[in-house]
């Protein structure tokens, strides 16, 4: 049987949280889905996954809210032999994404103009001498995978993202800027922040973000692997592979998570290195796990993934 990924995200007011977590912690559970749902004032963010049936299900109960009709969830058909979320999570949050500015501060209504996929595929083909791509997410998830010359700051987390931003200012200054992150969410506020500097001479967004550009244009602009935040890690978009093994440096974009659960270092190695240290980051590592002095993060076997399945 097959499962569904369900990526989406609304911005819209939403007066009383918690009311909206309780209904979706009994529409959830009565379809079996399981996820992460982040509800705060400023809307939904959410990836759950289920079966087909299932999915459906809750996207007909979304379009029938009041508030959240007409969201557009971005979807990935999975192997249903596997578990890519342990269990359901509904968090209510100040941010529905950590920005660390007040949603009442910053908005996305005066975020970056919306590029449809084509759109953006367009600008990239003309590639004017003023445009600077600019990659919206954190350098882990870049590392594997990003747009042609693109822009990938050093930060570890989406907060810091302002910091990077008014630091490095004048690289935007009077320049046509595009955006983009997995699905959309991040760019909305990260390009209002940019916009409300008003250096830039234009701010663009990809409706959609990466997600819905790759659908289209699977070896167009974007190399590599689209980091997801499930048990999968990263789906395989074209051959290029852009990382490399931080043991060795040899090319490699499998992200692995140090068996030294006190550790739990996410990064990148090749299969060698994955043997040789016994699935640690480090000698050290692999002294620690070997001497029984901490605890040993579970075995979860990789779970293969390409756009489609």
């Amino acid at each position: 049987m097959k499962k569904r990924i369900l990526l989406y995200y609304k911005y819209v007011n939403v007066p009383v949280p918690h009311e909206i977590q309780g209904w979706q912690q009994e529409l959830c559970s009565s379809l079996g889905l399981t996820g992460r749902i982040l509800l705060a004032t400023e809307g939904i963010n959410g990836t759950v996954c289920g079966s087909l049936h299932a999915t459906d299900a809750y996207i007909q109960a979304m379009n029938s809210h009041e508030l959240f009709g007409g969201i557009d969830f971005k979807d990935s058909i999975v192997n249903g032999q596997h578990d890519y979320f342990h269990k359901l999570q509904i968090q209510v949050k100040p941010e529905i994404v950590h920005l660390g500015i007040a949603p009442e501060a910053l908005t996305p209504d005066n975020g970056g103009q919306h590029l449809t996929p084509e759109q953006a595929h367009q600008l990239m083909e003309k590639k004017p001498e003023d445009l600077v791509i600019l990659d919206g997410r954190n350098y882990y998830e870049a590392r594997v995978g990003t747009f042609k010359d693109a822009i990938t700051p050093p930060v570890n987390h989406f907060r810091d993202f302002p910091e990077y931003i008014d630091n490095n200012i004048e690289q935007f200054k009077d320049k046509e800027v595009l955006m983009f992150c997995t699905g959309g969410i991040r760019c909305e506020r990260a390009s209002a922040y940019l916009s409300a500097k008003g250096v830039a001479k234009k701010v663009y967004q990809i409706e959609g973000g990466i997600h819905r550009y790759v659908e289209q244009f699977p070896d167009g602009f974007f190399r590599g692997k689209n980091y997801v935040f499930d048990a999968r890690i990263t789906v395989k978009v074209n051959d290029d592979i852009i990382g490399t093994c931080d043991l060795c440096a040899t090319p490699c974009d499998e992200y692995t998570n140090c068996r030294n659960a006190k550790c739990n270092k996410h990064f990148i190695s090749c299969a060698s290195c994955v043997e040789k240290l016994g699935n640690t980051c480090s000698a050290a590592c692999l002294e620690l796990v070997n001497q029984g002095l901490v605890p040993e993060r579970p075995y979860r076997p990789k779970i293969d993934a390409t756009t489609t399945e």
